[in-house]
């Protein structure tokens, strides 16, 4: 047993008394109080939660896992009855390659600024993970996670009539933008990232970054309920650099018109949808929230949902599953179907097409798998892995240093090695 093995097994600290209530055996939930760079995350000051957690990284912990202590948001009531997530007793011991050396699920902890980690088989929880004092019961932030919720919603409306067609241009159901080329963008091509309006999505958090200027139209001050600033902003946006439907280009943007598009179809908010449709049917344990614009009260569908990580896995479950539960059709099949499998994408949307690596459907990341396996992603490594045919769903919730695109490969390199290990410890498909 390596040292950091063995540093890790004397941190760990066996949470009892849980089982019952999560329906986890205890034995499953390991929690460590530090992990990689405590200090450095704010361990010493209790991983405060404040307001400036992208700038502050002794905020992050804290705040991602609390983040509706520091911004307005709104509640997702659970489901009465939650779906079971039962202990696999005497599962598959996972491992992993890290170059030359066989790895554990602890080594991947104490080497990643990971907050939380679960992997279930056919709905049957492997392992479950926590580090810096992190709780069960906290609502860990989903970044880009969310993009996928909010897919899985213009499904639902679609499958319900409340959206015709994912042909329809967003301004059939948001008027006020239809001078824009965002407004003359089909739903099909927003839900694609393919609108082709230039949008520049850097995290430099200055000025000649897209995602900073649009954040100020939703979040500042001096537009507080004044949700004309967002309709005058996109009607600035009225060219395009290519032909929508052509290509990806990741634009959170999209993601915050198509929830506003839908929230309008559907004549109901984001939070209510994902409750009534989603949390509800599909057996959530606990609340979730939904953080919420100042300009116009609007859900943050690109980056802004906030759930357990036990719910986050009920939700892969759901997804692995082709949206089925209890004999139930959640999100209509063919519709899931469209949204995860690469060989229903047009050729510049599939893996290796869209970026080197993954492809792109519906708000959702595809694997250069044969076998379909698909990911929702977030930019300081949250992510919900899923490979529907062997039942394989993994949950990690992290604060990276920074976001994905501008830091250190290694940690996406770690998590891709375990992924793979993950696969083949429990019999899924690899290549």
């Amino acid at each position: 047993m390596g040292f950091a093995t063995t540093k890790w097994a004397l941190s760990w600290v066996l949470v009892g008394g849980l089982g019952g209530h999560w329906g986890v055996g205890a034995e499953t939930l390991l929690i460590r109080p530090d992990g990689p760079n405590a200090e450095r995350l704010g361990m010493k000051q209790a991983y405060p939660a404040c307001p400036q957690a992208l700038t502050r990284p002794e905020c992050r912990v804290g705040t991602w896992s609390a983040n509706d202590t520091v911004a307005p948001s709104a509640v997702v009531r659970p489901a009465g009855e939650p779906m079971p997530l039962p202990h696999w007793q005497d599962a598959p011991a996972i491992s992993y390659r890290w170059g030359l050396f066989s790895k554990t699920l602890d080594d991947f902890m104490a080497e990643t600024q990971t907050t939380g980690l679960m992997v279930i088989q056919d709905g049957r929880v492997v392992a479950e993970r926590y580090q810096y004092g992190r709780q069960p019961d906290m609502r860990f932030r989903s970044f880009s996670m969310a993009k996928t919720f909010t897919a899985m919603l213009v499904g639902i409306a679609h499958g319900k009539g409340l959206i015709r067609s994912l042909d329809d241009k967003a301004a059939d159901y948001w008027p006020e933008i239809a001078p824009s080329a965002y407004g003359q963008t089909t739903i099909r091509n927003l839900l694609r990232m393919s609108s082709g309006v230039p949008f520049r999505e850097l995290y430099t958090w200055t000025p000649d970054d897209d995602i900073w200027l649009w954040g100020r139209v939703l979040y500042s001050p001096e537009n507080r309920r004044r949700p004309e600033k967002i309709v005058e902003y996109l009607n600035t946006k009225t060219t395009r650099e290519a032909e929508q439907g052509v290509r990806f280009k990741y634009a959170t943007i999209e993601t915050e018109i198509l929830g506003r598009v839908l929230s309008r179809a559907a004549g109901m908010s984001i939070t209510q949808m994902t409750e009534d449709w989603l949390w509800k049917p599909m057996g959530a344990e606990a609340q979730a929230r939904w953080l919420l614009a100042s300009t116009d009260q609007g859900e943050g569908t690109g980056g802004s949902f906030n759930a357990t990580l036990r719910d986050y896995a009920r939700f892969g479950v759901l997804l692995a599953n082709d949206g089925v539960r209890g004999g139930v059709q959640v999100i209509p099949r063919d519709y899931l179907l469209d949204a995860t499998d690469a060989a229903r994408q047009p050729g510049a949307f599939r893996p290796r097409s869209a970026t080197p690596g993954m492809g792109y459907g519906y708000q959702t990341w595809i694997a250069p798998f044969n076998e379909r396996t698909f990911a929702l992603q977030g930019i300081h490594g949250q992510h919900i892995m899923v490979q529907p045919k062997s039942g394989i769903v993994m949950v990690q919730t992290s604060v990276n240093e920074q976001p994905s695109g501008r830091q250190d490969p290694r940690p996406y390199q770690m998590r891709d090695a375990l992924w793979l290990g993950v696969l083949k410890s429990l019999g899924g498909v690899t290549d």
